[in-house]
């Protein structure tokens, strides 16, 4: 029997809600599904444009601390999301997400509060 069949949402703490959902919303092209609260008491929900795990950004930070998370969102094209967000501070796009040789291109971004993003290129 399978207790746990999926990922339905992650919490990432911000320090500054007006430029991280900016950022995730505008620069990035998430979905802003619920924006509740204001102040250090704001949570901010957004999806991928095709559904799946929501992410919620959150001032109200409990044992998390703003710049300490690693994404990694996929994307069938990498050239042209890496030209996409460019603009936003991407890395170079390489070739070794799993160590020298594995062929598996990728770049990396950050955002305001330095949460890393990793674009994986998946076919």
């Amino acid at each position: 029997m399978q207790s746990l069949d999926k990922l339905i949402m992650l919490s990432m703490a911000v320090s500054d809600m007006a430029k991280s959902k900016e950022f995730y919303e505008t620069k990035l092209g998430f979905k802003v599904t619920t924006d509740y609260g204001q102040g250090d008491k704001h949570w901010v929900s957004l999806e991928l444009p095709g559904g799946g795990t929501s992410m919620t950004l959150t001032t109200t930070h409990e044992n998390m601390k703003p710049g300490t998370v690693k994404l990694y969102v996929s994307s069938p094209d990498i050239q042209e999301a890496h030209k996409q967000f460019a603009p936003a501070g991407a890395g170079e796009v390489t070739d070794d997400l799993y160590g020298p040789g594995s062929g598996v291109k990728w770049f990396s971004l950050n955002d305001p509060d330095g949460n890393q993003l990793l674009i994986v290129e998946t076919k």
